[in-house]
């Protein structure tokens, strides 16, 4: 049974029939910024992109690293709100870039993809929801798994030790809110106890 994931792989051939262009961004291009209407959904032909925010004394905060097949911007479509991250590519990055008219007029034409939209939506929304519940945790394994079981949703690949984490340790005390020294403890526990394997300094989950 094919994995669930928390975001949409649409045909490249469906989102084109549907006014979809691509766009290739540089490294370092600013895709969209926090605090701007959401305008478009993009779905990753090649290369990576990062979601991320800055506090206010400019520190980063990465939200997410998403690459080839996987989509993003879709969930600000349906409401009024301004988007809450930025999204910067990483290296250079193909996308397929569809207008929101485009995409709410592609979901209405093919209700497939609607409700295919609203599994993925769903999915999201369950494992944010888990990862707040880890993030309460006074256990540092607890917080990690958390993390890593929300990055892991976004792909399709269930196998153990699979899944690459393409965050540095310090990125990854950031968004559990522990010291960097615990998350090191923390990751050659986990790594003893095989919930994940070590490349290197790589994480594999």
């Amino acid at each position: 049974m094919k994995k669930t994931i928390s975001c949409m792989n649409i045909d490249e051939g469906t989102l084109h029939s549907f006014g979809g262009e691509n766009v290739i961004y540089n490294a370092k291009d600013l895709i969209f910024r926090e605090g701007e209407y959401p305008q478009y959904y993009f779905q990753i032909i090649s290369g990576k992109v990062k979601l991320n925010t800055y506090n206010e004394n400019g520190k980063e905060f990465i939200q997410n690293i998403l690459g080839k097949n996987q989509s993003f911007g879709d969930p600000l479509l349906f409401i009024e709100k301004l988007s809450p991250t930025n999204a910067i590519s990483l290296q250079t990055t193909e996308v397929v870039r569809m207008s929101k008219n485009n995409f709410m007029d592609m979901l209405k034409k093919r209700p497939d993809l609607s409700l295919e939209m609203n599994i993925c939506l769903s999915q999201r929304l369950y494992y944010n929801i888990l990862m707040v519940n880890n993030m309460a945790s006074s256990d540092a394994a607890q917080r990690l798994k958390g993390l890593l079981d929300y990055l892991k949703s976004y792909h399709d690949d269930d196998c153990r030790h699979s899944f690459p984490i393409e965050l540095t340790r310090q990125q990854i005390a950031d968004l559990t809110g522990l010291r960097v020294e615990t998350v090191i403890r923390t990751v050659r526990k986990m790594a003893n106890s095989e919930i994940i394997r070590l490349d290197g300094h790589r994480i594999l989950y």
